[in-house]
């Protein structure tokens, strides 16, 4: 890859690692329902602002749109739920730690999806190394009898389950537009979440500078902008290489929550983090070549 491509590949990986500060910085005002309403609400209208910008053609079938929609919800409005909701008992930085798994999840989702990918022994070996992770995050919330982290623990797998099964779906709206078709999702995700947030959480009421700052951070940069970047820059890096931005996410999680929210980390969860990432390379093929095992 070229200088400038790893350039936007540790800039999204940064940016996504951010998106998890600033759930915790909304989640002091705001229940995850309105976290992932406000997120997926400012995120759509940041990009349809750009489509209009750049002049981009808007599909005219209903059908897309109602299918869209629907992939919205799943790649967009569950997860940005649960992520926050499950950061009320987990550091941001053990919540973007389990994130990474997501590959991994992709991968098992393939093997069993209409005409996906096969799962090879390398992968197989990955998925094992990666659940292992996570069961080392586990730990200390298994040996303090904490139900609460056990729980935020699955919330956040099933988020990256959602990621996994809409990246599958995905592939049949290739013919699709990038720019709208982040539009219409995110389009979707807020038809949904914004009367949902309504109806279980009620009126927000945000009344510190930074609750508002942090949802057009996260709406504007971490969201809209992201995705625009992501889709011109998947086809020229390939799926391989872009997969490394989970492995930088978690780094700059961790750093940011020390930095700005003084959240600790255990040793155990950067022993996680290390076994994850021993799992994505094994499913990535970097691992057993750089071991001679396959070529």
């Amino acid at each position: 890859m070229t200088l400038r491509e790893w350039f936007w590949i540790v800039a999204l990986g940064g940016i996504w690692g951010g998106s998890f500060i600033f759930n915790a910085l909304l989640i002091r005002e705001l229940g995850p329902l309105w976290v992932t309403a406000l997120r997926v609400s400012i995120g759509a209208l940041g990009c349809w602002l750009f489509l209009f910008a750049m002049r981009k053609p808007i599909p005219r079938d209903p059908g897309l749109w109602l299918r869209l929609g629907m992939l919205g919800v799943l790649n967009y409005a569950i997860p940005f739920a649960l992520f926050p909701l499950a950061q009320a008992s987990l550091a941001s930085g053990v919540a973007a730690i389990i994130n990474a798994l997501t590959p991994i999840m992709t991968v098992i989702v393939a093997h069993f999806w209409v005409n996906g990918e096969r799962i090879t022994w390398t992968r197989s070996i990955g998925v094992m190394v990666g659940f292992t992770g996570v069961a080392i995050l586990a730990l200390p919330a298994l040996s303090a009898g904490g139900d609460t982290r056990l729980w935020a623990i699955a919330a956040c797998l099933l988020a990256t389950l959602c990621y996994a099964l809409a990246l599958n779906i995905a592939r049949s709206f290739r013919a699709v537009e990038p720019t709208a078709l982040t539009c219409i999702a995110l389009t979707g995700a807020a038809v949904i979440a914004l009367p949902v947030a309504l109806s279980v959480e009620g009126l927000p009421v945000m009344t510190m500078p930074g609750t508002w700052l942090a949802a057009l951070a996260i709406g504007l940069i971490s969201t809209a902008f992201t995705f625009q970047v992501m889709y011109r820059l998947l086809p020229l890096v390939g799926a391989t290489n872009f997969s490394t931005t989970t492995l930088i996410a978690p780094v700059s999680a961790i750093i940011l929550g020390l930095i700005f929210l003084g959240e600790v980390i255990l040793p155990s969860h950067l022993l996680g983090m290390l076994v994850i990432f021993v799992g994505l390379m094994f499913i990535d093929g970097r691992l057993p070549r750089m071991l001679g095992l396959i070529r």
